[in-house]
């Protein structure tokens, strides 16, 4: 007794079987998580260190370098980027998909620690890391204004409550803060005042130090009591300093405020961020690598409410951005799909049988198979995305295939006049060979997918195990539920039963099937013309491929654009705050924005001065007729024409790949030891790439222009008026770098106190002459008298990769060129240039993905091809016949390029993943042709000729039926609506464009290269019987 038997004989235990498939399916469907995309981000880890003051050639040497030294020891770093700025030092590590973050942050403390007793002892701070990509496009933004409170108190709120609160929340990397002004006492000294009064600036930062303390003093332990002493040493406001004694001249105190200002001030003067056209503080909240976003918005929100009931009612936080809910939209339209495609696979059902009894059986192997799978899900760890309910979505079309086959094949029986029990099992026991053999061979496609590596196998392996577990879970419907239910509720109807609409379908069908078989016997008449016609679809598919646009992974719609604002590297501050609000201006008339936000500065995602951010909030799809990369190209032109500040905007990618912030999205990059090499090489490249056609945006992050005045020290001079260069820098330092030279402690924080010039005074570089320094022989010495200034040009950011100074070029692409184009045209660039063995040239992040997917993907075909025809080989025990069912693909392939063309569609990563799944839908045809011509060649002893003609034209129906149920299946992901659309489209379209043309085709190819192959077939090995029970 084989299965399906045992299962018709055992009608209960069948039912209880499939109701805890059912049972356990939707208990794991209400505890499946809800992501965007399964876990593919790259371990990150980003590591930051200061120095105030110092130059970014000084970062880069004494900070970067030492600490990318100890980094570069870490097992399984897959790149290193590095940034140094005025002040501060960027790196950014990247660790390959298998590496444990967790374990990769040890490593890095351990790095970091190892590499202190090297770095410059003035640090005032250690480095710091953090689990976070830097390049990751944050997944909420929070803003807090105020009409009337001054933004310090709004930070006071934003900064150290709020942010410091989300900081915590599990899945939370880092809360960014653009246009922190957090509060800090200024003192703006007046040099002019100070020598008047016989001051140096170096006096002043010690008095004004040892003014403002705040140590423990003691107690007094009385016999009776014991009292606390506290004093009166810690100054907290600009008031509080302006009466402070600085020194004594004449016998009469010199008081502060006659020699400086104090005021209440910011940290940081030269920052400042908009929502829409009110100043705010804006909180951008980046997740982890690996974290779910939805779960981690929500618990967001959750603290949200509580935290609004605290704040005064002249704050107003407004929430700008959630980037859950485009995931959530996407999801539901995926879900809305998945259902729409089973209600039109049923109803081509229902369309064949024309009975409703007959149509509920194999229509009951779609809902068992998707909730079936939802259990294996559950048990693997995987989350409801787009990628798994779609890998759903598109087995609806074949998880019915076999029930379809099964039931066909009992029907079958039963109108050649055997009982419905009879024909069960008689039916069952004929196809259940052929089911096994759909249902493995199938499932073996997707074998090699499981084995790939890097991103493009952690991206496609939840898909992969997710649509072979549906499978699975049909192919045991099909072999024990299909055929319980038709020896139990089938029965023969006769011909005047039926009505006009069945009669007219069925007339139908027998004069398609009169056409066909007319039209078989003219194709095997002429087996030649046949296969010249197969090679022509191997050669056309070949020369398609070469033809078709290639890309990574298509645009996606976030509901985002990101603009990234760069001025003149001598930009002012207030200079970039006038050219950022000509562009908001700009902005803020769009009718597809709700709203954004603007930055200007370097404290925000970029680190120079000279750059700002836009953070454009789209609004829902349903109130706009553009996608984002239509919105781009409709600001280009307008933000372009901007005088004094160029505009680089975004779509934020699907996945962002690598850690480098770059101002257009496909980075390119160049390194060499030789910096004068290296730069003179990067404008030659930046001008020959902006010629290459449908290149946009083309720049790089090489600033080594920035002006820069150069103070020639005389140190023979000095030393002979007894002064050291230290106590030189000192002195420049306290004038010019915002130096902290105390720190007041509040209740929740601390503030700095900084000292500085007044800002009258760093408006020249002349103005260096009215700084003095008191030598040891107690004169003021002032500093032009000692030193020569000039003027030079530096670096305003120094970039390093690996080890090796780099720069990196960035570019974007007009709508309708491929990525896989423009990587071509680079490459015959670097061929045409010549350029010089030691400049490495390489691509990066998405464009580094997509060069090494292109070999990945080739490969992963025909290993998948060679795989199935293993699998077929063992099962057939043929090396003959598994090429007989594979020779369908061509024309699946070519069907799948020629509708990509025509829709100028790129062959991505998601079309690809189409043609793979082509192999395992057309093979079904040949699997259900040639195991009815081998069973009647066995049987009847018929010939391979007249076996092969009668099973094209007795599985005529359930071939039309099950590839009918597939095309219907993936028709709704081809035709592309709803959220996340645009990236589901490309795979839809190769499916529906390769079932057509293969479909039309297979028919008569497949009767004819059996015919032919049969002929190399050993006698003896036709006649080993095939396995008959299951």
């Amino acid at each position: 007794m084989n299965l399906p038997e045992l299962c018709i004989r055992r009608p209960v235990m069948t039912t209880l079987l499939m109701a805890a498939f059912v049972i356990f399916g939707v208990i794991a469907y209400r505890e499946l998580p809800v992501s965007e995309l399964p876990s593919v981000d790259f371990p990150t880890i980003s590591v930051t260190a200061a120095l105030p003051g110092a130059s970014p050639e000084t970062m880069a040497a004494a900070v970067a370098t030492p600490l990318e030294g100890q980094f570069s020891t870490i097992a399984g770093l897959d790149s290193m980027n590095s940034t140094s700025a005025q002040g501060t030092t960027s790196i950014t590590l990247q660790f390959s998909l298998d590496r444990n973050i967790d374990a990769a942050a040890q490593d890095v403390q351990s790095a970091i620690a190892a590499a202190l007793r090297k770095l410059p002892p003035n640090m005032p701070a250690p480095p710091s890391y953090r689990k976070v990509n830097p390049a990751d496009s944050p997944i909420f933004y929070i803003a807090l204004s105020s009409p009337t409170l001054p933004l310090p108190v709004v930070n006071e709120y934003a900064e150290t409550q709020l942010a410091q609160r989300i900081s915590t929340i599990s899945g939370v990397a880092q809360v960014q803060v653009f246009g922190s002004q957090k509060y800090a006492v200024r003192i703006r000294s007046n040099p002019d005042q100070l020598a008047a009064r016989g001051m140096g600036i170096d006096e002043l930062q010690q008095a004004i130090t040892q003014a403002n303390v705040n140590q423990p003093v003691g107690l007094i332990d009385g016999e009776r009591q014991t009292f606390a002493i506290k004093d009166n040493g810690q100054l907290s406001n600009a008031a509080a300093y302006r009466p402070l004694i600085v020194a004594w001249r004449n016998g009469a105190p010199v008081r502060l405020e006659e020699v400086a200002t104090p005021i209440d001030s910011v940290e940081n003067a030269r920052i400042a961020s908009w929502n829409v056209d009110k100043r705010a503080i804006v909180l951008a909240i980046q997740r982890q690598p690996g974290a779910n976003t939805i779960e981690t918005v929500n618990s967001i929100k959750r603290i949200l409410p509580s935290f609004q009931a605290k704040l005064p009612a002249a704050i107003e936080m407004t929430t700008l951005y959630d980037r859950s809910i485009s995931i959530r939209d996407a999801i539901h339209d995926v879900q809305f799909t998945l259902v729409l495609a089973g209600f039109l696979v049923i109803l081509v059902i229902l369309l064949f049988l024309r009975n409703l009894s007959a149509t509920v059986i194999p229509a009951l192997a779609l809902p068992i198979s998707i909730t079936g799978t939802f259990a294996v899900m559950y048990v693997l760890g995987y989350s409801l995305d787009n990628l798994s309910l779609l890998a759903l979505t598109l087995s609806v079309g074949f998880v019915v295939d076999d029930a379809i086959v099964m039931l066909e094949n009992i029907v079958r029986h039963i109108e050649l006049g055997e009982t419905p029990l009879e024909a069960s099992i008689k039916g069952s026991r004929e196809i259940g060979f052929t089911i096994i053999s759909m249902t493995i061979s199938l499932i073996a496609v997707f074998i090699p997918v499981l084995f790939m590596s890097g991103i493009v196998g952690r991206l496609l392996h939840e898909f992969a195990v997710t649509i072979c577990a549906a499978i699975l879970v049909s192919g045991i419907v099909s072999l024990t539920l299909t055929p319980m239910l038709c020896s139990r509720y089938l029965r023969h109807a006769d011909a005047e039963e039926h009505g006009r609409v069945f009669r007219a379908f069925e007339s139908f069908f027998d004069a398609l099937l009169a056409g066909y078989r007319k039209s078989l016997s003219w194709a095997m008449a002429r087996p030649r013309l046949v296969i010249a016609g197969f090679v022509a679809t191997i050669v056309l598919s070949g020369v398609l491929f070469t033809m078709v646009p290639k890309d990574f992974i298509p645009s996606g719609d976030s509901g985002q654009i990101i603009a990234f604002t760069e001025g003149a590297q001598d930009a002012s501050f207030a200079s970039m705050v006038e050219h950022q609000r000509a562009v908001a201006a700009i902005v803020a008339q769009d009718p597809n924005i709700r709203s954004f936000m603007s930055s200007v500065g370097g404290g925000g995602i970029r680190p120079t001065s000279n750059t700002g951010t836009i953070f454009m909030i789209l609004k829902p799809r349903s109130e706009r007729q553009l996608s984002p990369d239509e919105i781009i190209q409709q600001l280009r032109p307008k933000l372009g024409a901007v005088p004094g500040i160029k505009v680089y905007m975004q779509n934020p990618p699907v996945i962002r790949i690598g850690g480098q912030i770059t101002a257009a999205q496909y980075q390119y990059t160049l390194q060499s030891t030789d910096l004068a090499e290296l730069y003179q090489w990067t404008e030659t490249l930046l001008g020959k790439i902006r010629q290459l056609p449908g290149f946009i945006d083309v720049t790089s992050n090489l600033n080594n222009l920035s002006p820069v005045v150069a103070l020639d020290v005389d140190r023979d001079k000095i030393a002979t008026l007894g002064l050291s260069f230290a106590q030189v820098e000192d002195a420049l330092q306290s004038a010019f770098s915002a130096r902290q030279i105390s720190t007041i402690y509040g209740a929740t924080n601390q503030y700095q106190v900084i000292l500085e010039v007044a800002p009258e005074f760093q408006l020249d570089p002349l103005m260096l002459s009215r700084l003095y320094v008191r030598a040891t022989s107690g004169k003021l010495i002032p500093l032009d008298t000692v030193s020569r200034v000039t003027r030079k040009t530096q670096a305003l950011t120094v970039n390093h990769q690996g080890q090796l100074p780099s720069v990196t070029l960035s570019f974007n692409l007009l709508p309708g060129v491929s990525l896989g184009d423009a990587v071509d045209r680079i490459k015959a660039l670097e061929q045409e240039m010549r350029m010089p063995a030691s400049l490495n040239t390489s691509l990066q992040g998405t464009a580094q993905a997509f060069q090494a997917s292109l070999q990945g993907l080739g490969l992963l075909l025909l290993i998948a091809i060679l795989v199935v025809y293993i699998v077929l080989g063992i099962l057939y025990e043929s090396f003959i016949h598994p090429l007989t069912i594979l020779s369908g693909l061509p024309s699946a392939a070519l069907g799948a390029l020629i509708t990509l063309l025509v829709f100028r569609v790129d062959l991505s990563l998601y079309a690809f993943v189409g043609v793979i799944m082509l192999i395992g839908i057309v093979k079904k045809n040949a699997i259900m042709m040639i195991d009815f011509a081998l069973d009647r060649q066995r049987s009847e002893q018929l010939p391979a000729h007249e076996a092969i003609y009668q099973a094209c034209l007795i599985r005529f129906r359930p071939i039309m039926m099950t590839t009918m149920a597939a095309l219907v299946g993936t028709l709704p992901i081809a035709i592309g609506f709803g959220a996340g659309a645009e990236v589901r489209r490309p795979l839809g379209l190769a499916v529906v464009g390769g079932l057509l043309l293969s479909q039309f085709l297979t028919l008569y190819l497949t009767p004819v290269v059996y015919v032919y192959l049969d002929r190399l077939t050993p006698k003896a090995k036709a006649e080993n019987p095939l396995p008959e029970a299951v």
